[in-house]
């Protein structure tokens, strides 16, 4: 009712007075000289001098802001950080001849090399994706650190993840940060990830600037994006000063924002040039995010110095001369190279301890050493053992009579999805990975749950498994793609919804909860009615439906997790025809809603094994749609293709043409192969059935039936006989 009747202006301040009654190479050797190269997780490897902001040994609380940058994907929260870190002079553009030189640096293990690092105005661009997968996917994966220098004042930047898959690592840097910058596109508004990281800041008390992005787009629509922004916050349950949220007009890629919003978009002479949104026209740069950050985010004056040293750690990373490394912001006292340091859970028990040798803060993109540190900055501390993540470090003596206690923790939100993982027994296993056995992959994937908080780990139904459980396919996805890299050869069973049984007492004895999605879909109104069709066959119920003028409409269903296991990955993309993106949040668990027929065709399996042919593939094109290409290796059991039809059948993709010395009369067919299905891991995950297995190696990903042998699958299909 607000917003139809009231400015978003006059609803924000009538709700508040109604409230108040790796190895070098030369690229990236050319990138460290020019401070721009960053390892995996964090820093270069390389420290250098440390040199304060300000005069001293330790920065003054009042010098410091701690900020974290949020927002839904691809909103723009990596380009603000690359624009904020050109602009404060952290970073210098590369000169014509070392830009001739650069080469964006691409995985050791692709054979494509893609523009996202590529030179953008003599500036590398997506500094802080820094990881392989980030730079290929062109999305943010982990939280990531780095600091600029603003007017004497040191303001320690997080760059975040945007996809609800790695909201972990959002939860778990809030412990860090005084304050957070949401980041919303000016066009689509308020998505599901922005609802959510928002939540989770103004759970912990933070008071968020606002930055509208892409403002200087045709599409852009401030007005409505702000109210929503507004109803959203109200929603939220924020506070009277939460609520009262400071806010400006930007556009990341162009290196400006203001506080007032841009002139609307005004026609071009010439047609083939879209029109677009005035912006600044003189002194257009990042100044009044900074002004904004330096008079809107608190600095940590709150925390005491004089107290013992304690500090939550909330990420690890490992350097190669100094070992592992424990990232957090210092909560109480001061730390200096030499102290001894205790490692407590969060019961309190004491689980490692060690002396302190080396102490790095930030300077842009690259760990600098530090003598000293105080309450307030963002350190990673080099010399304990046995530490880990949401563990807490404390210097052992100075306290009261209760001793040492650890620091509250940031709670993680449940997983939702769950895989099994097994040691690879196919017939081609051994060929392509050099980590087979499953004792590698237990330790590996278990040292990931040391670090990855999103990720649990459990007991597998055999002893030679392990069930992984995450927030969703990409989640897990990305973890089984870095497993591949490191030369692991794994099976993977099917993705499965985690249920729980409900907690009520007076519920129906045996009902078990499903985890139920809020789900966004931003599609062209031709394609809306596929769309919700399809998610409703999925147990979906459809919250809001709301069209624009432009032809676009934005439909929010509440659907099963288990609903959009296969539907997201390809199926959704055929639908919209490329024109649309649909967006996932976990909601709340809910009575099982039944169960769901995807209406999935049978399988083309081979029933032979050897190396495929072209002369035996083109009669099976017929039959339905192929995975695999000529000269693949395959063997009995695995799955080659889609059938047309809802049975399994059973092909030999092996047969070659025989040759003899008898002259054909009339000239050999040609022989004319369809492009195959080639699935990516986690369309793969997707597609899969349940009884069907993954098996994934450095250099394949094939599909197989769990039971190789036909005919011992078609008596577990027939069931145990009956007796007598």
């Amino acid at each position: 009712m607000l917003k139809s009747v009231f400015p978003s202006t006059v609803r924000k301040s009538f709700l508040i007075s109604t409230r108040k009654s790796i190895q070098d190479t030369p690229a990236r050797t050319l990138l460290k000289a020019h401070g721009y190269w960053c390892s995996p997780r964090l820093f270069s490897s390389t420290p250098t001098v440390f040199a304060d902001i300000v005069d001293g040994s330790i920065i003054p609380t009042d010098r410091i802001r701690n900020i974290a940058i949020i927002a839904h994907v691809d909103h723009g929260k990596t380009t603000l950080v690359d624009q904020l870190l050109r602009q404060s002079g952290t970073v210098r553009p590369l000169t014509a001849a070392e830009q001739v030189q650069f080469v964006p640096v691409s995985s050791p293990t692709s054979s494509n090399t893609t523009a996202d690092s590529a030179v953008d105005g003599g500036f590398v661009t997506r500094l802080m994706d820094s990881n392989d997968l980030e730079r290929e996917r062109g999305i943010t994966i982990l939280s990531k650190c780095t600091s600029v220098n603003y007017n004497g004042n040191l303001i320690n930047i997080v760059d975040t993840p945007g996809h609800a898959d790695f909201g972990g690592e959002v939860e778990r840097i809030m412990s860090m940060v005084d304050g957070v910058a949401l980041v919303v596109d000016a066009t689509e508004g308020p998505m599901t990830q922005t609802r959510f990281v928002l939540a989770k800041a103004l759970s912990r008390g933070l008071k968020p600037l606002v930055v509208l992005n892409k403002s200087d787009r045709p599409s852009a629509r401030p007005a409505q994006v702000e109210s929503d922004l507004f109803d959203l916050f109200a929603t939220l349950g924020a506070t009277d000063e939460q609520v009262d949220y400071p806010l400006l007009y930007a556009s990341a890629k162009q290196g400006w924002a203001q506080d007032f919003p841009p002139k609307p978009a005004t026609a071009s002479t010439d047609n083939s040039i879209p029109a677009k949104n005035e912006g600044p026209t003189s002194n257009s740069d990042m100044t009044p995010l900074f002004d904004l950050i330096l008079s809107h985010v608190a600095p940590p004056t709150h925390l005491d110095r004089t107290q013992p040293f304690s500090m939550l750690t909330v990420q690890i990373e490992s350097d190669p001369y100094v070992g592992m490394l424990y990232l957090g912001r210092i909560h109480t006292g001061l730390l200096r190279v030499g102290d001894t340091v205790w490692a407590l859970n969060t019961e309190g028990t004491k689980v490692g301890e060690g002396k302190v040798k080396k102490i790095y803060g930030r300077k842009g993109l690259e760990r600098v050493e530090k003598d000293i540190a105080g309450a307030g900055e963002i350190v990673s501390i080099a010399g304990i053992k046995n530490g880990g993540v949401n563990v807490t470090l404390v210097h052992p003596d100075g306290w009261k009579e209760e001793g040492p206690q650890p620091l509250p923790s940031t709670p993680i939100d449940p997983p939702t999805i769950s895989i099994f993982v097994y040691a690879n027994d196919s017939p081609l296993a051994g060929q392509e990975g050099n980590k087979l056995t499953s004792q590698l992959i237990r330790d590996r994937i278990y040292r990931e749950a040391e670090t990855n908080v999103a990720l649990t780990v459990l007991p597998g139904p055999t002893s030679e498994s392990l069930e992984l459980r995450g927030r969703g396919v990409l989640h897990l996805g990305v973890l089984l793609e870095t497993l591949r890299r490191e030369g692991f050869e794994l099976g993977v069973g099917s993705p499965k919804a985690v249920m729980i049984p409900d907690p009520d007492p007076d519920a129906p004895k045996g009902r078990m909860l499903e985890p139920i999605e809020e789900c966004t879909v931003l599609v062209r109104e031709e394609y809306a009615g596929g769309v919700v069709q399809k998610l409703t066959m999925r147990k979906g119920e459809m919250i809001s439906y709301d069209a624009d003028e432009d032809g676009w409409v934005k439909v929010v269903m509440e659907v099963p997790a288990r609903g959009l296991i296969g539907y997201m990955s390809g199926e959704f993309k055929n639908d919209v025809h490329g024109q649309g993106t649909i967006n996932h949040i976990f909601k709340a668990y809910e009575p099982y809603r039944g169960a769901i027929d995807t209406g999935r065709n049978g399988s083309l399996i081979s029933m032979a094994s050897g190396e495929t042919s072209g002369y035996a593939i083109a009669p099976l094109q017929a039959r339905g749609t192929m995975f695999i290409q000529p000269s693949c290796s395959v063997y009995p059991g695995m799955v080659i293709g889609e059938s047309s039809k809802p049975q399994d059948i059973y092909v030999n993709p092996c047969v070659k043409k025989q040759l003899t010395n008898i002259r054909a009369a009339a000239a050999d067919e040609k022989i004319v192969l369809s492009s195959p299905r080639i699935m990516t891991l986690e369309e793969s995950l997707s597609y899969m059935g349940d009884d069907e297995i993954i098996e994934i190696t450095p250099g394949s990903v094939r599909l197989r039936k769990v039971v190789l042998d036909p005919k011992k699958r078609m008596a577990m299909a027939k069931g145990p006989r009956k007796k007598n």
